[in-house]
Protein backbone atom coordinates (compact mmCIF):
# COMPACT_ATOMS: atom_id res chain seq x y z
CA UNK A 1 0.00 0.00 0.00
CA UNK A 2 2.99 2.32 0.38
CA UNK A 3 3.22 2.99 -3.36
CA UNK A 4 -0.42 4.05 -3.50
CA UNK A 5 -0.78 6.08 -0.29
CA UNK A 6 2.65 7.22 0.90
CA UNK A 7 5.31 6.56 -1.71
CA UNK A 8 7.71 9.26 -0.51
CA UNK A 9 7.28 8.97 3.25
CA UNK A 10 8.95 6.29 5.36
CA UNK A 11 6.26 4.34 7.20
CA UNK A 12 7.85 5.06 10.57
CA UNK A 13 7.49 8.82 9.92
CA UNK A 14 3.74 8.92 9.13
CA UNK A 15 2.83 9.97 12.69
CA UNK A 16 5.78 12.34 13.08
CA UNK A 17 4.94 14.18 9.85
CA UNK A 18 1.28 14.61 10.82
CA UNK A 19 -0.28 12.29 8.26
CA UNK A 20 -1.75 9.98 10.91
CA UNK A 21 -2.86 11.17 14.35
CA UNK A 22 -2.20 9.27 17.56
CA UNK A 23 -5.86 9.83 18.46
CA UNK A 24 -7.96 10.50 15.40
CA UNK A 25 -10.84 12.93 15.37
CA UNK A 26 -12.40 10.65 12.76
CA UNK A 27 -13.25 8.19 15.51
CA UNK A 28 -15.28 10.86 17.32
CA UNK A 29 -17.39 11.38 14.23
CA UNK A 30 -16.31 15.00 14.04
CA UNK A 31 -13.89 14.68 11.13
CA UNK A 32 -14.64 13.64 7.59
CA UNK A 33 -12.64 13.11 4.43
CA UNK A 34 -14.68 14.35 1.47
CA UNK A 35 -14.37 15.32 -2.16
CA UNK A 36 -16.53 16.93 -4.82
CA UNK A 37 -18.51 15.01 -7.42
CA UNK A 38 -19.78 16.49 -10.69
CA UNK A 39 -23.56 16.78 -10.77
CA UNK A 40 -23.76 15.90 -14.46
CA UNK A 41 -21.20 13.09 -14.52
CA UNK A 42 -21.32 11.63 -11.04
CA UNK A 43 -17.52 11.45 -11.22
CA UNK A 44 -15.11 12.85 -8.68
CA UNK A 45 -13.59 16.18 -9.64
CA UNK A 46 -9.84 16.28 -10.18
CA UNK A 47 -8.28 17.30 -6.88
CA UNK A 48 -4.72 16.43 -7.88
CA UNK A 49 -4.30 13.35 -5.70
CA UNK A 50 -6.39 10.38 -4.76
CA UNK A 51 -7.94 9.59 -1.40
CA UNK A 52 -5.51 9.36 1.53
CA UNK A 53 -2.39 10.26 -0.41
CA UNK A 54 0.15 11.18 2.29
CA UNK A 55 2.27 13.67 0.41
CA UNK A 56 2.86 17.42 0.10
CA UNK A 57 0.92 17.05 -3.18
CA UNK A 58 -2.18 16.54 -0.98
CA UNK A 59 -1.70 19.82 0.87
CA UNK A 60 -4.50 22.25 -0.04
CA UNK A 61 -1.99 24.81 -1.32
CA UNK A 62 0.36 22.35 -3.07
CA UNK A 63 2.52 24.22 -5.55
CA UNK A 64 2.29 21.50 -8.21
CA UNK A 65 -1.53 21.45 -8.38
CA UNK A 66 -2.92 22.63 -11.70
CA UNK A 67 -5.12 25.74 -11.76
CA UNK A 68 -8.23 23.53 -12.06
CA UNK A 69 -7.16 21.25 -9.21
CA UNK A 70 -6.44 24.32 -7.06
CA UNK A 71 -9.87 25.79 -7.96
CA UNK A 72 -11.56 22.50 -7.00
CA UNK A 73 -9.72 22.45 -3.68
CA UNK A 74 -10.62 26.08 -2.95
CA UNK A 75 -14.27 25.38 -3.75
CA UNK A 76 -14.36 22.34 -1.47
CA UNK A 77 -12.68 24.26 1.33
CA UNK A 78 -15.06 27.23 0.96
CA UNK A 79 -18.14 24.99 1.04
CA UNK A 80 -16.93 23.06 4.07
CA UNK A 81 -15.95 26.20 6.02
CA UNK A 82 -19.36 27.71 5.26
CA UNK A 83 -20.91 24.51 6.64
CA UNK A 84 -19.01 24.86 9.93
CA UNK A 85 -15.93 22.74 9.33
CA UNK A 86 -12.24 23.62 9.67
CA UNK A 87 -9.71 22.47 7.07
CA UNK A 88 -6.50 20.58 7.83
CA UNK A 89 -3.34 22.11 6.36
CA UNK A 90 -1.89 18.80 5.12
CA UNK A 91 -4.89 17.25 3.36
CA UNK A 92 -7.26 18.92 0.90
CA UNK A 93 -9.98 16.36 1.79
CA UNK A 94 -9.85 16.49 5.63
CA UNK A 95 -12.29 18.66 7.63
CA UNK A 96 -13.20 18.77 11.31
CA UNK A 97 -16.43 20.16 12.75
CA UNK A 98 -15.49 23.55 14.26
CA UNK A 99 -17.78 23.21 17.28
CA UNK A 100 -17.63 19.48 17.78
CA UNK A 101 -19.77 18.27 20.70
CA UNK A 102 -17.23 15.87 22.26
CA UNK A 103 -13.75 17.31 21.62
CA UNK A 104 -12.06 15.46 24.48
CA UNK A 105 -13.97 12.16 24.31
CA UNK A 106 -12.35 9.04 22.91
CA UNK A 107 -15.09 6.60 22.01
CA UNK A 108 -14.34 2.90 22.25
CA UNK A 109 -17.02 0.67 20.81
CA UNK A 110 -17.23 -1.89 18.04
CA UNK A 111 -18.44 -0.73 14.67
CA UNK A 112 -20.58 -3.33 12.95
CA UNK A 113 -23.25 -3.54 10.33
CA UNK A 114 -26.34 -5.68 10.07
CA UNK A 115 -25.98 -8.95 8.15
CA UNK A 116 -26.68 -8.66 4.45
CA UNK A 117 -29.31 -10.82 2.78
Amino acid sequence: MQERYYPNVPKDELFERGYIAEQSTHSRGSTVDVTLVGRETGSELDMGTGFDRFSPRSWPDAADATPQQRANRVLLQRLMVEAGFEPYAQEWRHFTLANEPFPETRFDFPVDHPPRD
